[in-house]
Formats: structure tokens, sequence, C-alpha cells
């Protein structure tokens, strides 16, 4: 079983097809994430058009570094975040989980010259997007060797924040020693990983000080790039065999960890779309609507499209 990804060069096309099959696969985990932060049903359905347009507005700039759900649950967290101060709410709360589609921040620290500023800028560039391919290599390894609470524990220690104390309890591991030791044979496993894809860089340095015990791979922000890249969110189908108590334990296990723990947003609203049991009466409306909407987006496009080649 495998997740339908649209075909971006269809989408950048305006192809007709590929845009409302787009509608029909992801407007349903779209609104469940808006309803969860908005509280309104109304508002949440107005966040789904606005981010289905938007997403037809700027496929031709679309970073396939990124999945396309990625992008567009980017477009849907902006909607809301606009939704929510429309609403003159007095206070808008984002949560550490939903900061995974912010723009990339510097690493510099204060107190440092103007040359080495600059420095960090490059070296956390370069560093994050290595760090973000072998952190997707770790967790795909330890998923497919089925170490289920290994990968639960290391996305507590490097996403969630948490302290050994915390890990260890919270798995009822032997002690704090078991946790650091999972933490040093990750760390040595990620920098194989760097020096196999990019050898004689900065990362590499960096994480050989932290299998060390030095925590200065923390200042690359590592929480974040985990979030921006999803670096352990499931595939849709695995959300849905676990809906429907079709996951043995070890993959169920950490599910639960990743969604009730760590309280992934989007995996979140996926989980929340695939059991909520009003879904089709739900989406029938909205997806009439959206349809509406889309397609007048697309002919103006493709209109000025055909007088520009005029």
């Amino acid at each position: 079983m495998s997740d339908w990804i649209p075909d971006i060069t269809r989408l950048q096309e305006r192809e007709d097809a590929e845009w409302l099959r787009v509608e029909r696969e992801y407007c349903g985990r779209l609104l469940a994430y808006a309803l969860r932060r908005t509280g309104d049903h109304q508002a949440a359905e107005d966040v789904v058009q606005e981010t289905l347009l938007g997403a037809v507005r700027g496929i031709d700039d679309f970073d396939r570094r990124y999945t396309f759900e990625q992008y567009l649950f980017g477009i849907c967290r902006n909607r809301t975040i606009d939704q929510m101060r429309r609403r003159k709410a007095r206070t808008i709360q984002v949560s550490e989980d939903d900061e995974g589609f912010g723009g990339l921040e510097s690493f510099a620290v204060g107190g440092e010259t103007p040359s080495a500023i600059v420095r960090g800028r490059e070296l956390g560039e370069r560093a994050r997007e290595l760090l973000g391919t072998i952190l997707h290599d770790w967790v795909e390894e330890t998923w497919e060797q089925g170490e289920f609470l290994r990968l639960s524990v290391i996305e507590a220690l490097f996403h969630g924040g948490w302290r050994n104390r915390d890990t260890w309890e919270r798995f009822e591991l032997r002690d704090e020693t078991a946790v650091a030791g999972i933490k040093f044979r990750a760390l040595k496993r990620l920098r194989q990983l760097a020096a196999v894809r990019e050898s004689g860089s900065d990362l590499l340095a960096l994480l050989a000080r932290a299998e060390e015990g030095d925590h200065r791979l923390l200042d690359m922000d590592v929480q974040r790039v985990w979030s921006e890249r999803r670096i352990s969110c499931p595939a849709r189908h695995w959300l849905a065999r676990l809906a429907a108590g079709k996951l043995p334990e070890g993959p169920a296990s950490f599910l639960r960890f990743h969604l009730e723990d760590m309280k992934c947003p989007w995996c979140t609203a996926n989980y929340d779309d695939l059991t909520n049991p009003e879904r089709e009466r739900e989406l029938m409306d909205l997806l009439r609507k959206v349809q509406e909407s889309t397609d007048s987006v697309l002919q103006r496009r493709r209109s000025m499209e055909s007088t520009e080649d005029e």
C-alpha cells in the first residue's frame, strides 16, 4: 500500500483532473488541522479554501525538496494564523509542533563578531540540508530494522527536547545510562551516514564532538530541522492501519507516541480525518465550494498564459 502523490508537473500545467484529485485527497486532513486550531467549523472551511487557492497560485514556485503535503500544510498553517488574526484573537499561540514551515533562522548567538555571524549562517544552510537528509536516512533504516523503541527514544530527545531522565521513565528503561547509550549509538550512525553523503563537511566535525558529549549540535536546531522536514512522520497508510487496529505492536507503539506524546500536528490531522465518522457528509459541501473557487482561478491562469503566448 502506498500514498497517492500528485504529479507536480501536471499541477503546474493547470490540469483540472489532477487538481480535482488533490482536493478530494487533501481536503479532509486540512479541515481537521484547521478545526483543531480555530475551534470553528466555518472558519476551518474558509482556511481550507484559502489554502487550496494559495496552492494553485503558488505551485509554479514549488520547492521539490519538500513533499506536496508539506507544501499544503505550510500554507494551511499560515492561513490558520491569518484567520485567527482576522477574528482579532487576543493572543495567537503557535505551539512548537507547528513551527515546521517557518523561514530558516541563523545559528549565530549573541556576542559574535559580524564575520562569525556570516560564517554561522553559511554553516547553518549547508549543515541543515545534510542534517535533514541523514536524519531521514536514519529513521528509515531504524524503521526497517523494527527498532521502534530506539526510534521513539531518539524522537523524544532530538525532536521533543526531553531530558534523559524523563525519557528513561517514559519508556521504562533501566536508567539514564541506557538512554545515553541509545543516543551515543544514534549519533555515531548519523556521523557514518554523513560521511557517506559528504566527506569533510562541517557537520561531520559537529557530530564527532556530539558523540563525545559536546552539545553544540543542538545549536544547529535539530528540533527545527526534524519538524520542518517531518523526519519521523509516517505515510498516511500507516495511520490508516493504526486506526483500523491492524498494526503490529512495534509500529503501533511508535505511532501512539508520535501522536499522543509528540503531538505531531500533521499526523494528528491525518488521523482525525481517517477516524472521522462524519467525514463524507462534512466534506460534500466543502468540496463543491473548493472546486468552484479553484476552477475559477485555474481558468484565469490558463487564459492569462494563453494571452501571453499569442
